[in-house]
């Protein structure tokens, strides 16, 4: 009797975060705050830390904030755990201000990637950090991990560096750098860090510090998921591993071995394990082969086949190759996926070869789903970037562990300002918007390819229990200053998505889809929005509760199934206003971005006014879309502008695509290729929207009633031959006069505004010539070969 093969499903951990033995220090008790002095450890009565955390950002106690998370997760293993928030990097001195630390550094660039935290998608060094305090800027050094790093070694060189964050894990292979238009190293081969944790890092950070604690070797910690090393190429610590090689594209199939010439055929035969029927039957019955008998002048096989048998002798049997009689069918058996390893394409390679980028990125986005990805390795010259499996995602116990940490829920004593508070100069914005928010749940399913959040934190949701939100929500009403009864945002990386998943175990382990709700919602998911709905009821009942608002994101396509949710939400958690992010109207940039068709943005606007008017609110949706997608046309972005002004919108911000590190959207931005599909030299090619000239004609669109924009549009729709858009009337996009304006523009962050440095004219007068300040467009940068098309605006190429 055979044994039946156990399902397959998402491994589970060998311990708990709350199941190791405290280390020895657990008799130091609590913190207030974590340390950020030596007086503050004499203060705790500790010698030295155990662990010391280097941030980007201030340090806040609250578990939106990275470093306290971690932080208060060693610190309840019984680690002693320092923070050095934002020290000056121009040394290696401020890293040092709390002395060595006995096992490890942390580090980390912050809740953002640096990069994107200083600069604009418009490549425009930002003026604030909401990270800091007062907002200002500057307090962090361009691809901060990399600076903290190389500090860090630099000012205790025995010392492990263990590297973790969105900046870290965003860069943990050969990635294209937007800023500097070029692939970059793994941040690992450039940082000389030791170990580079990816995700949410609780668990792998906890077993970490544990085995390095018990005096265990940092090299031989190889085998920890979600994390990432240098290894030499050929390294026997790799042995035991079954390597596939996906370093190249249009690679053939399945092929036969060679036929050695040299072999007799029996010889080939028996290599293969059987044996030549020709030369069996020649040995058994001895005589030679039948000839072949004439028959009127042609041959008679038939009559040759019956003498021959009439006289004993026995036929020639055609029988197949013995490699073809061995040659597999139906599936290849693979080797077992924990101990195989797929080979990226090299840096070298992906350097140099857009396709074999676009084909490396594909193949990492496959590779994400704990139940079934594989390590990968990526040749970085003569070592290996490994980069293990996926972390286990936390347990509903473990997430409520995680929240339930002793946070202060403010910032560290050292920023408060002259009154003692944190309210006045040196208030930190970011802190400031998620003072009395609560966060129910990780990870998002919707997988948009502009999206790094997917990467970061997965796509199974995991979510903290109803008790332990409660809980959260009492803890700010009862201790947390300047709280007025508003919780302002119950939610997550997505607003919708709390215990939310698959159907099936077995499904979810072995789904390899980078999406549960593109092109539709999947039929294995599950769509209940009961237990959240219960959630909102209970929250808004408690006492000193006056409103519960939702701010995160809301997955819209995902609500309309549920119309009992749209109700609650849109009857008791609106304030007046609810953002939500279509992106866009045109199924060919939707396609891009793996975001569903405007026809589920009429569906949830439907819900939304029915239960408004039904509640008797005036509130209203405002949608989000973005400019310069891969994949978008002009001709997309004039039919959102109709869309838009047949509407009634008149769009304030505009978001701009901006390529972060490793997403998938990035990679078409780089290479002009869709990742989404297998990636040959002859695959689907993407539209991609470069150079400052397109990339403003985009945001003009969408800011179609500024008049600042009107002579930019005027002469795209012309070359578009859309100049029936050109008029004075309400079904005209924009008019045909042109006021005088100075061609400013102010962002909603009024900081992040570039002055243009024009002066206000007065109105026109004879003999005014008009200048690109005053009505005539911009002109060319450079950023675009004169001769590239016709259109002065960088028109759609033909393919």
């Amino acid at each position: 009797m055979s044994a039946t093969a156990s399902p397959i499903t998402i491994p589970k951990a060998e311990k708990t975060l709350n199941g190791y033995r405290p280390y020895w220090a657990k008799r130091f008790g609590t913190a207030k705050y974590l340390p950020m002095s030596r007086d503050e450890m004499t203060a705790l009565g500790w010698d030295s830390c155990d662990i010391i955390i280097v941030t980007g950002d201030a340090y806040v106690d609250h578990p939106s904030f990275g470093m306290a998370v971690i932080g208060r997760m060693l610190e309840a293993q019984g680690f002693r755990v320092g923070i050095i928030a934002q020290p000056d990097w121009q040394s290696a001195d401020p890293f040092k201000v709390l002395g060595k630390p006995n096992l490890f550094y942390g580090v980390t660039a912050g809740n953002m990637d640096s990069m994107i935290n200083r600069y604009t998608a418009d490549r425009k060094i930002r003026s604030d950090d909401v990270y800091t305090p007062g907002g200002q800027g500057g307090s962090r050094p361009d691809r901060a991990s990399l600076v903290y790093a190389q500090r860090c070694k630099e000012a205790y060189n025995d010392v492990p560096i263990i590297m973790g964050g969105i900046e870290g894990s965003l860069r943990r292979i050969a990635h294209y750098d937007y800023w500097q238009d070029k692939v970059r190293r793994s941040i690992l081969a450039d940082a000389k860090a030791d170990l580079l944790l990816y995700g949410n890092a609780e668990r792998a950070i906890v077993e970490i510090a544990h085995r390095l604690a018990a005096r265990e070797p940092i090299e031989q910690i190889t085998d920890v998921r979600g994390t990432a090393f240098m290894r030499r190429t050929n390294d026997p610590t790799a042995a035991g591993w079954f390597e596939l090689d996906s370093s190249e594209v249009d690679m053939p199939g399945r092929v036969d071995e060679h036929i050695n010439p040299y072999q007799t055929t029996s010889e080939q035969a028996e290599a293969q394990g059987s044996t030549c029927a020709k030369e069996d039957a020649a040995k058994a019955d001895g005589p030679p082969s039948p000839t072949l008998a004439l028959v009127d002048g042609k041959a008679d096989s038939n009559n040759a086949m019956a003498a021959a048998l009439g006289s004993g002798v026995k036929p020639i049997n055609f029988v197949r190759s013995p490699l073809a009689a061995v040659k597999p069918k139906g599936k290849i058996m693979m080797p077992p996926r924990d101990r195989t390893v797929i080979r990226l394409p090299s840096y070298e390679q992906v350097k140099s070869d857009s396709v074999l980028y676009a084909h490396a990125n594909r193949v990492l986005h496959l590779e994400t789903n704990p139940g079934n990805a594989r390590a990968l390795v990526q040749a970085h010259g003569h070592r290996d970037v490994w980069i293990n499996p996926p972390p286990i995602p936390l347990t509903t116990a473990e997430m409520d562990f995680t929240f339930d940490l002793p946070y202060a829920r403010s910032p560290h004593p050292a920023y408060a300002d002259e009154k003692g508070g944190h309210d006045g100069a040196t208030k930190i914005p970011a802190w400031e918007m998620i003072r009395f928010s609560v966060n129910i749940m990780r990870g998002c399913f919707g997988g948009c390819t502009f999206c790094s959040i997917t990467e970061h934190e997965g796509r199974i949701i995991q979510s903290r229990s109803e008790d332990s939100v409660i809980k959260e929500i009492e803890a700010i009403r009862d201790s947390v200053k300047g709280f007025t009864g508003v919780i302002s945002d119950l939610g997550g990386p997505t607003a919708n998505m709390y215990r939310i998943g698959c159907k099936s175990p077995e499904i979810e382990a072995a789904c390899r889809k980078p999406s549960c709700v593109y092109p539709d919602v999947c039929p294995n998911l599950n769509t209940d929005h009961g237990p959240l709905i219960k959630m909102y009821r209970r929250a808004r009942a408690l006492k000193g509760v006056k409103k519960i608002l939702i701010s995160s994101g809301l997955r819209y396509d995902l609500a309309i199934k549920s119309p009992e949710y749209v109700k609650e939400l849109v009857t008791h958690h609106v304030g007046g206003y609810l953002k939500i992010a279509p992106e866009h109207t045109e199924q060919g940039p939707l396609t891009k971005m793996m975001k569903p068709g405007i026809g589920s943005y009429d569906r949830f606007k439907q819900l939304f006014e029915k239960f408004s008017e039904e509640a008797g609110k005036k509130q209203y949706l405002i949608p989000y879309f973005i400019a310069a997608h891969p994949g978008t046309s002009d001709e997309d972005m004039m039919n959102l502008a109709i869309w838009l002004k047949r509407n009634g919108f008149k769009a304030d911000q505009v978001q701009t695509f901006y390529p972060s590190p490793m997403a998938t959207a990035t990679a078409m931005y780089h290479t002009g290729k869709n990742p989404l599909r297998k990636v040959t030299r002859d695959s689907e090619s993407v539209d991609i929207v470069r150079g400052d000239r397109r990339r403003r004609l985009h945001k003009a669109f969408l800011r179609y009633h500024d008049a600042n924009n009107w002579p930019l549009l005027r002469e795209a729709l012309k070359d578009m031959g859309r100049a029936d858009l050109i008029g004075n009337g309400k079904h005209h996009l924009i008019p045909t006069y042109q006021p005088v304006t100075d061609g400013s523009y102010q962002t909603a962050r009024r900081k992040n505004s570039t002055p243009t440095g024009v002066v206000k004219t007065s109105s026109v007068t004879k003999g005014r010539i008009l200048t690109q300040h005053t009505g005539l467009p911009p002109r060319d940068n450079g950023s675009r070969p004169a001769a590239a098309a016709k259109s002065a605006f960088g028109r759609k190429k033909p393919r």
